[in-house]
């Protein structure tokens, strides 16, 4: 049985509304995913700034669910590529996807994907599950972004220059980001709808 994540939980009955407020939700979310890119810090010997996305993006996907969660960061990824400036320090263009740094921007699409299913599945209800969300969030974006940035800087290096700077913050992203969402339902259960 599929379980209720926080835009299913408000979604109106109203087959039309619900569309509206799908569209809302995802257009919305892409704003925010945009609006973390900016908080972006270089470093120094790597091509992938550190940058509050994956935060972003693993509540994304939890919050909406698999579909929409899915649906805001194809749309994000879209706004980059048309010329919008949302990819970190306002950049934008295909160049991005196809640089050192598209694996981790294409790897935000299955982690929001499996966040959200992870929340459809009933996980989420307690700080253990929840950490554990985006714990499986945050590893998917590494592995597609790894396994791309070793196009760019073979086997050898791919660690050093895309993994051991960021596991610190990724840390803290998860820890943040599940308490962010156990927090929620904690304020549903005690306050209802």
């Amino acid at each position: 049985m599929e379980s209720q994540t926080y835009a299913d939980h408000f979604r109106p009955q109203i087959k039309r509304e619900a569309f509206l407020y799908d569209i809302v939700l995802v257009i919305g979310a892409s704003i925010f995913i945009a609006l973390s890119a900016q908080i972006a810090f270089n470093v120094p010997f790597s091509p992938v700034p550190i940058t509050g996305q994956t935060l972003a993006v693993i509540l994304t996907g939890s919050i909406l669910g698999s579909r929409r969660g899915s649906l805001a960061v194809i749309a994000y990824l879209l706004e980059g590529i048309s010329g919008l400036p949302v990819f970190a320090q306002a950049q934008f263009g295909l160049i991005h996807l196809l640089g050192p740094t598209g694996g981790y921007l294409l790897g935000f699409v299955p982690a929001a994907f499996i966040c959200g299913l992870l929340v459809e599945f009933g996980w989420g209800k307690t700080i253990l599950s929840a950490f554990a969300i985006m714990t499986v969030g945050t590893i998917i974006i590494f592995i597609c972004g790894l396994s791309w940035l070793m196009i760019f800087f073979g086997n050898d290096n791919v660690l050093v220059v895309g993994f051991y700077p960021y596991v610190s913050g990724a840390v803290i992203k998860i820890a943040l980001a599940a308490i962010i969402f156990r927090s929620g339902w904690h304020a549903l259960d005690k306050f209802g709808k």
